[in-house]
């Protein structure tokens, strides 16, 4: 084999796996499997998300100026959809293929006039390899590809969907897609619990040591008695008097996470 005949030793765990689904929720610090009302719909075909980019040449009228020069090249714009065909004719599924249209409960009526909460936030979310997850947010959103319902004989109705995520006038600097890729176990912090106890008068002190994974993340681990430790690399300690239940909220870089980790201390 040649010495470039090779790939990343990460290839099996960055593979992104299956179709995915399209969510109405999703919260990116509190990582669970979709209940069932913030399923968008079920799909065929996959979901094809984009965000494509529209550049200029300032330098294309100038002169002796090469084409594509790099201190010349200018970003316009950027476009941000998602495209998929899906399956459910639920009023709510109708609704998002047409963008200004009222529910009205079973009757879906087409409207004249674009209201602003024509537009919403759409969730894509798909597994990793590794058993993370990798996302994306497109904010925003908006049918831009209009209402076609394609039946076929003895098989399933399909509706083709194009959804465009739009920049709002209140943040004009923010682009409508976000993406997101977790390793395995979702890339959030797991916790790893080992009690040391050491006598300190009559009750006792407990001190906990935490090992954090991955490593390398920053951790505040804050217990129910205002005992903080703050660390990097995969290792935080805290103490906590005798027979106490400690509630540890979770914040790994900045982000406090929602999930708790209850830790019963008992003196020794």
């Amino acid at each position: 084999m040649g010495r470039f005949t090779v790939i990343p030793q990460s290839t099996f765990e960055e593979m992104q796996l299956d179709a995915g689904v399209l969510l109405n929720t999703f919260d990116p610090n509190n990582v669970a499997a979709p209940a069932d009302a913030a399923i968008i719909c079920a799909t065929t075909g996959g979901i094809t998300a984009a965000a494509t980019p529209t550049f200029s040449d300032l330098g294309e009228d100038v002169d002796n100026c090469p084409v594509n020069m790099k201190e010349l090249k200018h970003l316009d714009s950027w476009e941000c959809t998602f495209a998929f065909t899906a399956l459910g004719t639920s009023p709510e599924a109708i609704k998002l293929a047409l963008g200004a249209a009222d529910v009205t409960g079973s009757k879906v009526s087409p409207r004249r006039d674009l209201q602003q909460t024509d537009f919403g936030t759409i969730w894509w979310v798909g597994d990793r390899a590794d058993g993370g997850l990798v996302a994306i947010k497109l904010d925003n959103a908006l049918s831009t590809g209009g209402f076609s319902l394609q039946t076929t004989k003895s098989g399933k109705g399909q509706i083709s969907v194009t959804l465009t995520g739009h920049v709002s006038i209140n943040a004009q600097n923010v682009m409508p897609m976000e993406f997101y890729s977790y390793e395995g176990d979702s890339g959030l912090p797991y916790i790893s619990l080992n009690k040391h106890t050491t006598r300190l008068g009559i009750n006792g002190t407990e001190t906990l040591i935490a090992s954090v994974y991955p490593a390398g993340r920053t951790v505040t681990w804050t217990s129910a008695n205002t005992t903080t430790a703050t660390v990097s690399g995969g290792l935080v300690t805290g103490k906590a008097a005798g027979n106490t239940i400690v509630t540890a909220a979770i914040t790994v870089d900045g982000v406090t996470y929602n999930d708790t980790c209850t830790i019963i201390v008992s003196a020794s």
